[in-house]
């Protein structure tokens, strides 16, 4: 179990973390927190079921990492391209299903870096720092969702594109001197419990 996640009953997963990665684990799903920012709270005497409606921004975020997190529904990377639309038309379109769904977005992937969070924090650690999470099935999905988005997030920051699989494989040739080192090393390790993760659920 150490260093990759296995299937338990139920549908869960479980996984044997020391000290050192419980710590960076949190703190990774922090920093992707405050990238992802805060979420909208009513103020005093308002409509709670407002913020259900409230139209979210039109406009792709500026920072490259949010942008990859939050891509274009049309015309970019992850998107289809409709036939015979032209660019305006496409940046319309975009514009127009960011408004609508942008905030739940956000939303959800806030949710599932404080289920990191909280499932980190609620280890009991034995003398020496180690301890298996143990994960229900939904928390599996939140792990599984924020792992992702934090592999999109380093990944940008250093300029690892979607199809870069030789890009991977220079990463593991990196001296030790250059300075991404300790972020290509997080990268790599993020994506290993990812994969592992997934195998626990396929069925």
């Amino acid at each position: 179990m150490a260093g990759h996640f296995e299937a338990t009953p139920g549908g869960g997963a479980a996984v044997a973390l020391d000290e050192v990665e419980i710590s960076i684990l949190r703190s990774l799903a922090v920093q992707l927190l405050e990238l992802i920012g805060p979420g909208e709270t009513p103020a005093d005497g308002e409509d709670p079921l407002a913020a259900l409606f409230a139209e979210g921004p039109s406009k792709p975020p500026s920072d490259p990492a949010l942008a990859r997190l939050f891509p274009d529904a049309y015309g970019g990377p992850d998107g289809p391209v409709p036939e015979e639309k032209s660019a305006e038309e496409l940046r319309e379109l975009s514009a127009e299903f960011r408004r609508f769904t942008e905030n739940d977005l956000r939303s959800r992937k806030r949710e599932d870096a404080l289920a990191v969070v909280r499932t980190l924090d609620a280890l009991s650690p034995d003398g020496s720092g180690a301890a298996v999470l143990t994960l229900t099935a939904d928390e599996c999905r939140s792990w599984l969702g924020s792992l992702n988005d934090l592999r999109l997030t380093i990944g940008t920051r250093l300029d690892v594109s979607d199809e870069g699989e030789g890009e991977e494989g220079s990463l593991y040739r990196l001296p030790d001197s250059d300075p991404r080192k300790p972020m290509v090393m997080a990268y790599l390790w993020l994506g290993a419990l990812q994969e592992t993760l997934v195998e626990t659920l396929m069925p």
